[in-house]
């Protein structure tokens, strides 16, 4: 539907009735031609936040799907980036990507589940980028709590989030009417696939960050046009 190497409609549709696992394990080898994925001019501006080359330890980032992030985190890192996802579809995918990646840092992929990371103040850097839509909002604070234990006190957790968008914007009704759509399926049909929008937006993240310890930092000039212009924003939450 979206590239000539991209997945077809019924692709789409057969990863959309399979659970979040399986349905992303299905879509890892075509994911880099989807829409879905973020774009690099994102991760490249978020993460130039952080620092000069070598100026980080370790990092971990959070649902790392096929590694686009942990491409821009080797050359930071001295000692290892880790990404931790639920399909290991998309870490063999990852693990194939980056083996040309710059940097000297050692590459980790982990499985696992974001709500639930088997690490304690391990890390001096966090990031997650295009995954909150798949964490509910009930289970934001345990997304959080996490973040927080895998961090060292000091580290960053750095991520991409937006203002609240106006009721103005055609998008905004779009977000929500394919929001109502998905729990319409996921009332009628299981297992659930998890994927919303308009989740972990400005104040509530900050308000959940701040709850739990976090010194936050908006960045609301660091992504280049159109992307300030509708309202993302780079956040950099410091664990206490």
């Amino acid at each position: 539907m979206f590239h000539p190497k991209g997945p077809s409609f019924v692709e789409l549709l057969q990863q959309g009735l399979s659970s979040v696992e399986r349905g992303y394990d299905l879509l890892a080898p075509k994911f880099e031609y989807t829409p879905f994925r973020t774009p690099e001019s994102l991760l490249k501006a978020s993460l130039e936040q952080v620092g000069p080359p070598g100026g980080v330890q370790s990092a971990l980032d959070v649902c790392c799907g096929t590694g686009a992030a942990m491409r821009y985190l080797r050359p930071l890192c001295r000692q290892r980036v880790v990404g931790v996802d639920l399909s290991q579809g998309m870490l063999d995918e990852a693990r194939r990507l980056l083996a040309d990646a710059p940097g000297e840092a050692a590459l980790e992929f982990v499985r696992g589940d974001a709500l639930a990371l088997p690490w304690r103040e391990e890390f001096d850097l966090v990031t997650s980028f295009g995954a909150f839509g798949h964490i509910l909002e009930e289970d934001e604070p345990r997304l959080v709590d996490a973040i927080h234990r895998v961090l060292r006190p000091g580290g960053r957790f750095v991520f991409i989030t937006g203002e609240e968008p106006s009721a103005l914007r055609p998008g905004y009704w779009m977000a929500r009417a394919f929001n109502a759509a998905m729990r319409v399926r996921n009332a009628l049909w299981s297992p659930p696939f998890v994927m919303y929008y308009l989740t972990f937006l400005l104040p509530r993240a900050r308000a959940l960050l701040e709850a739990r310890g976090f010194g936050v930092d908006v960045r609301r000039d660091a992504l280049p046009e159109p992307y300030s212009h509708y309202g993302l924003r780079v956040v950099i939450a410091t664990r206490r």
